[in-house]
């Protein structure tokens, strides 16, 4: 008789601490609670930027554009120096998959033309900041540095720039003036938005004196994580001559497009 009684005691008991488990697990929660602070708590990793190398400067440039930017290569009579002209000369670097350049230079009997371009590849070495976002800031910086003249309420740019330059002027052929009239407001340095994700040109005259003037024309633009900055000098052979700046913005922001079209592609 105690045998029997003492059976159904101990299933009972057993019964009970089941549905006391069974009772836990219900609820959704677990034996240390691990679960409960888990939710929401991962860190979402900033997306890379869309450009993992970049281009051959040298080669980035084709011969075509080349004869545009720099008249006087079209007139050297010996081969090898034309060769040579038409190369350019790779900008030292450390990492070509991080930053590269070229630059070229000819001379002619009515002025020196010097072009350079620049790529830079940006990645952010924070996870919380994607390779896009690095770029952007550092472009704002270049753009900062630029210093361009703050944009009107008709759009256009103010005719008083913040910087001391001789600012653009618009005329058919270069000037022999040397005191041009006011700058055209479309060629004043300003913001483009018909190239890349962000971009802008520059346009800076050197003091009138006794040596010949010259104009640096600078075109820069960003897509995604990929900063390209182009400059293109000229300095007329006889004083007085002043570069035309409506031709060599067209010739700069001709080239700009060029190469973000081989970005994209």
């Amino acid at each position: 008789m105690q045998r029997k009684a003492y059976v159904p005691g101990v299933a009972a008991l057993l019964a009970a601490l089941l549905a006391g488990c069974t009772g836990g697990s219900d609820t959704g929660g677990t034996a240390d609670g691990s679960n409960s602070e888990d939710t929401g708590t991962a860190t979402t990793t900033a997306q890379p930027g869309r450009y993992r190398t970049l281009p051959e400067p040298c080669g980035a440039v084709g011969e075509d554009t080349l004869d545009s930017l720099l008249p006087g290569i079209t007139r050297l009579t010996d081969e090898d120096q034309r060769e040579k002209a038409y190369a350019g000369e790779a900008t030292l670097t450390y990492d070509n998959d991080r930053k590269v350049g070229c630059r070229w230079k000819v001379e002619s009997s009515t002025a020196t033309d010097r072009l350079h371009i620049d790529l830079e590849r940006v990645v952010s070495y924070d996870d919380t900041v994607s390779d896009d976002s690095q770029a952007e800031q550092l472009f704002a910086t270049l753009q900062d540095t630029a210093d361009l003249p703050a944009p009107t309420a008709t759009g256009t740019t103010d005719a008083a720039p913040k910087r001391e330059k001789e600012t653009a002027t618009h005329a058919a052929s270069p000037s022999t003036d040397p005191s041009p009239s006011a700058p055209t407001p479309d060629l004043q340095p300003r913001l483009l938005d018909d190239l890349g994700d962000e971009a802008f040109v520059d346009d800076e005259l050197s003091s009138a004196g006794s040596t010949a003037q010259q104009r640096t024309v600078t075109v820069a633009f960003r897509t995604s994580n990929v900063i390209v900055t182009i400059e293109y000098e000229e300095q007329a052979a006889a004083v007085g001559v002043v570069p035309d700046s409506e031709e060599m913005q067209d010739r700069a922001r001709k080239l700009a497009s060029r190469l973000a079209d081989s970005l994209s592609g």
